[in-house]
């Protein structure tokens, strides 16, 4: 039994010699080098955005503020005589379906932003880009619906993506704002006030909270007779030198703002909010 055990022992390792040898003689394949996962380096933020991020909150409560007095009931709104719904603490727009309004709407992009952050977005919501409801009276009728309750609970937990949201629009604001200007001193005057306000107290809020207000003004369809009233406007009317850059930038919000109510149609009856407008521009220079 011990000689067959040995004799088989060897037969195997006389094979195993010729399978080695028959690898030997046989020259393997190139391998590749293993090729290592290329990192992705993020260019550095600019300075007034990094600022922006870190006074985050503090921000994001001025505007919750500013547009609906930092209070739980006023996330979802449609007030009376306009056209569409205004959401959360930036009051984004919301139009219903088959309505194309003059302005911006931007509730539509903050559903994808929080979907792409990782926020759980109600399935209705995630197939439906227009307000169910069609009028100021229906969202209001309908304010405690199973709808509401999903609308407004996401409005209310998900307030840091949304302060997020804004802060990327301002991000994203300044070049917009110079390729829709055609000359070079334009863009020059323009690029100056921006960083002028930046430098100044309160002037990253007055920047983030006056683009989620009034738009970047780069809109064609945000006129009145031909003339804006965003960011971009407000920029370019201030002087090239000031003494003090927040009070200039605060006169010429309330004169931009100020002629949009004097252009504007007369049923629109404008001038009823210019009053509230100007307390806000207030708070940019204290």
């Amino acid at each position: 039994m011990k000689i067959a055990l040995k004799a088989n022992y060897l037969i195997l390792l006389a094979a195993s010699g010729l399978v080695l040898s028959s690898c030997v003689t046989e020259p393997l394949p190139p391998t590749e080098p293993e090729k290592k996962p290329v990192k992705t380096v993020e260019e550095p933020k600019p300075q007034y955005m990094q600022i922006a991020s870190r006074d985050a909150g503090i921000i994001g409560q001025k505007i919750w503020m500013n547009e609906g007095s930092a209070k739980v009931e006023n996330l979802l709104s449609w007030n009376k005589g306009e056209g569409f719904a205004s959401l959360g603490i930036g009051h984004f727009i919301w139009y219903p379906e088959g309505v194309e309004g003059p302005y911006h709407e931007t509730f539509p992009d903050l559903l994808i932003f929080l979907q792409e952050k990782g926020v759980q977005v109600p399935q209705w919501l995630q197939n439906s880009p227009d307000v169910p409801w069609k009028t100021f009276e229906a969202f209001n009728f309908y304010k405690n619906s199973p709808q509401m309750v999903d609308l407004r609970t996401l409005m209310v937990n998900s307030i840091p993506q949304q302060v997020q949201f804004i802060l990327k629009r301002l991000e994203q604001a300044l070049p917009k704002m110079l390729n829709n200007l055609p000359t070079e001193q334009q863009r020059n005057h323009v690029f100056q006030q921006f960083y002028q306000v930046t430098s100044a107290p309160n002037g990253i809020y007055a920047l983030v909270d006056y683009v989620n207000f009034k738009g970047e003004g780069i809109n064609p369809t945000e006129r009145y007779n031909g003339q804006g009233w965003g960011l971009l406007q407000v920029l370019e009317d201030m002087p090239s030198e000031s003494s003090n850059v927040m009070t200039e930038f605060a006169r010429s919000a309330e004169r931009t703002l100020r002629r949009r109510v004097q252009n504007s149609p007369v049923q629109r009856n404008e001038s009823r909010w210019f009053e509230g407008w100007k307390n806000r521009i207030k708070t940019y220079t204290y």
